[in-house]
C-alpha cells in the first residue's frame, strides 16, 4: 500500500466512521467534566486523598478540561488540539490514579485509559472529518 494511502484524505473517505469515533470518545468525557463541576467539594476531597496539590483548583481544571475538550471533539472544533490535551490527560490519569496492580479493577482501568489515549492520538493524527466545524472552517 502506498503512503499516500495513509493521508489525511484517506479519513475523508469515511467521515460517518470519524463521527461516530468523536461521539463514543467525546461520550465519556462530557459527562465526567459535568458530574466533576456541579459537585466540586466531593471531586477535590477525593483528589485530595490522592494526594494531588491544590485539589479544588485541579478538580476544577480537570472539570473544565474533560467538559469543554468533549465537546470540542464531539463537534469536531480545534479537534487536534482537543484530542491531544485529552489523550495527555488520559494518560495521566492512568498513572496518577489506577497504578495499583495488584487490584485488577485497577489494571482495567489503567489499560482503558492508555487505550482512550491511543484512540486520541489516532483522532488527533485524522482530523475531525468531513462531519465537523473543523471541516467547515476549512
Amino acid at each position: 500500500m502506498s503512503a499516500t494511502a495513509y493521508s489525511s484524505n484517506a479519513y475523508a473517505s469515511n467521515p460517518y466512521g470519524n463521527l461516530i469515533g468523536r461521539i463514543l470518545l467525546s461520550s465519556l468525557f462530557i459527562p465526567a467534566g459535568f458530574s466533576k463541576l456541579t459537585a466540586i467539594g466531593g471531586t477535590a476531597g477525593y483528589f485530595g486523598s490522592m494526594g494531588l496539590p491544590a485539589p479544588t483548583v485541579v478538580a476544577v481544571l480537570v472539570g473544565l478540561l474533560e467538559l469543554f475538550g468533549g465537546l470540542a471533539v464531539l463537534v469536531g472544533f480545534k479537534t487536534r488540539i482537543a484530542a491531544i490535551a485529552l489523550g495527555l490527560f488520559s494518560i495521566a490519569s492512568a498513572l496518577i490514579a489506577h497504578t495499583n496492580f495488584a487490584d485488577m479493577m485497577q489494571m482495567i482501568n489503567f489499560q482503558k485509559n492508555i487505550a482512550i489515549a491511543g484512540g486520541f492520538f489516532v483522532l488527533a493524527a485524522a482530523g475531525a472529518g468531513a462531519l465537523s466545524i473543523d471541516a467547515k472552517r476549512g
